[in-house]
């Protein structure tokens, strides 16, 4: 599917997004360990989130939607899961195949964990390798570094972990394994990642302690996790987009309703803030353990800046949007220390670079980032996402700002984790569409 876009003046009104991705596959999973019915209200009808929905099913959970935005996860427990009759297909989700390995690693039964070609590419050893210390009978293509991955269930120990890389997915994976291990699970991550996994679980009763960037648990976890009802709050990284067209367009002003503003999660914020942007968030409080507010978002002119470090983890998913950003300020902006990007659902840093130079900026690859001079006149063309859904939306906002039609290939890919993008676009554009 091509998705088609043309200039505005300005974005402006007030949209709810999407509930949080990360948080809609947790609040399945965990009240999929938990004794009972667990409602998640808000989730992410995604089809990333719907490939976590359809594993659990597969394994036994009864899971039913009771209305437009609700869900009741009928948990059977730690140890209530069933064999699966096949494999389980996680579609193009990294998540749900990551954290789906650390628990079944602990079960009593065979799994297979498969997907669609582009998550098949994407590297499991970084799981597969910590599981296998652990005692986990683990493995997949070339050693364990590429899916399918093929999972015996047995019995685990728990171990002490330094990741390579600070990621999410990958501390979820190893904690998760530790509910099932015996002795201690000790995770040390190279920087802060978004905490989600952390914050569920200790809300549902595990005794999991964080000091600093070293995550400790204690198990076997013997009772099953305490049943809780979860709103989902809108997510970041999808309001990302609008908030940077926002920025971006003269006259703009737009308001993101409910968003999630966990401090893991909102780096973006700060890489803007660098360059000269400033914002509003308004009835700021706490929903069911995260911090949420109202953003507000005018129109305001940009500066180049440097992003690395520990900031990269917590702003992993908004690179692309804040590429863009970077084509309209004044200056020059370099990211370093971005090499995860290359791993994502598309070597995000080489698929930028060509999508962004098709619309007339001045990018250039770098191996863990890319460097970019602005600001640069866009012009309108027709650009191919690579079936990467940041990127696909991230091209959708910069037509907005092009001169001529933008044409945005293999869009289809946005529904991963944004139902409902264009219905947005459209309640806040004015004239983008024929």
């Amino acid at each position: 599917m091509n998705l088609s876009v043309h200039p505005v003046s300005r974005l402006h009104g007030e949209i709810t997004v999407p509930g949080d991705k990360s948080i809609t596959h947790r609040a399945l999973l965990f009240g999929s360990l938990s004794k009972g019915p667990s409602r998640v209200k808000g989730f992410l009808d995604g089809g990333d989130c719907r490939a976590t929905m359809d594993c659990l099913r597969a394994l036994g959970v009864k899971i039913e939607q009771t209305g437009a935005d609700e869900l009741v996860v009928h948990g059977p427990g730690l140890h209530g899961w069933q064999e699966p009759e096949d494999v389980l297909h996680c579609v193009r989700s990294g998540t749900t195949m990551r954290l789906l390995a650390g628990l079944l690693a602990g079960q009593d039964f065979f799994s297979v964990l498969t997907g669609e070609a582009q998550l098949r590419r994407r590297p499991m050893d970084r799981i597969v390798q910590p599981l296998q210390q652990m005692g986990a009978r683990i493995t997949g293509r070339q050693g364990g570094k590429l899916p399918p991955l093929s999972i015996v269930g047995t019995s685990l120990r728990g171990i002490e972990y330094t990741l390579p890389v600070a990621s999410a997915q990958v501390k979820s994976c190893i904690l998760l394994a530790g509910l099932y291990a015996e002795g201690t699970t000790t995770v040390i991550e190279p920087a802060p990642s978004r905490d989600h996994t952390e914050r569920m679980l200790r809300a549902r009763g595990v005794s999991l302690e964080s000091r600093g960037r070293t995550h400790i648990l204690r198990g076997p976890v013997l009772a099953d996790l305490v049943r809780l009802d979860t709103v989902v709050p809108g997510d970041f990284s999808s309001a990302a987009f609008f908030l940077v067209g926002a920025l971006l367009l003269p006259g703009s002003e737009v308001l993101l309703r409910r968003i999630n503003t966990n401090p893991t999660r909102t780096g973006l914020l700060e890489a803007l803030k660098s360059m000269g942007a400033s914002f509003s968030l308004l009835d700021e409080r706490d929903e069911g353990g995260e911090p949420v507010a109202d953003l507000l978002v005018r129109a305001q002119p940009l500066h180049g800046t440097e992003v690395g470090g520990d900031l990269v983890p917590r702003m992993i998913d908004e690179f692309p949007i804040f590429a863009l950003a970077a084509t309209q300020a004044q200056g020059f902006t370099r990211v370093r220390d971005a090499a995860e990007l290359r791993v994502k659902e598309s070597d995000r840093i080489a698929t930028i670079v060509e999508a962004l130079r098709a619309l007339g900026a001045r990018i250039e690859a770098r191996p863990d980032g890319f460097d970019i001079e602005g600001p640069t006149p866009l012009r309108g063309a027709l650009v191919d996402s690579h079936g990467d859904h940041r990127l696909a939306m991230t091209l959708a906002i910069a037509g907005l700002l092009a001169k001529g039609e933008t044409s945005v290939a293999h869009a289809e890919s946005i529904a991963d984790s944004f139902p409902g993008f264009e219905e947005r676009l459209h309640l806040l554009t004015e004239g983008a569409w024929p």
